[in-house]
């Protein structure tokens, strides 16, 4: 099987797609509604286990977050993909919606989630420049640092 163009681009630029994380809770990874695929939220997974773990501000670096943004991306392509078979049938990122666990007084939420958003459009282009918020919380599940969650439209 052939990757699609948007798996070329992400390899081309050292990234691979990993098999879709399996949900940790009572929810679907993806529900398409129409044209609009809506993505829950995927913490960073290493060898099948939560990864990058920390609070910005406390223990663990903006560069480490920005790994585990990353790596949050490439698990929620991958459940995008395993929901519509193809990632070229993409036609537009239109949100990036991505949680940091912080300190009270860390403010570099945004340079975190760049990490994120920086990687959409590695993978589709333009069309990957997207709409965004990135919040600081307290906690994350299973104690990482990093969350992301998106909403896409489909050709």
């Amino acid at each position: 099987m052939t990757n699609s163009k948007v798996e070329e681009r992400l390899n081309e630029a050292g990234f691979v797609l990993p098999a879709a994380p399996v949900p940790q809770g009572s929810y679907v990874p993806v529900v398409i509604a129409g044209s609009v695929a809506y993505c829950s939220g995927v913490i960073p997974m290493q060898d099948g286990a939560p990864g990058v773990k920390g609070r910005l501000g406390v223990d663990i670096s903006i560069d480490e977050a920005r790994k585990g943004a990353e790596l949050a991306v490439l698990g929620l392509l991958a459940n995008l993909k395993a929901a519509i078979g193809d990632l070229d049938k993409v036609a537009r990122v239109a949100r990036v919606g991505g949680f940091v666990a912080s300190s009270p007084d860390f403010t570099d939420q945004p340079e975190v989630i760049n990490a994120a958003s920086d990687l959409m459009i590695v993978a589709f282009g333009e069309d990957g420049r997207h709409a965004r918020t990135a919040v600081g919380v307290a906690a994350l599940p299973r104690g990482v640092a990093v969350e992301v969650e998106a909403i896409f439209l489909l050709k």
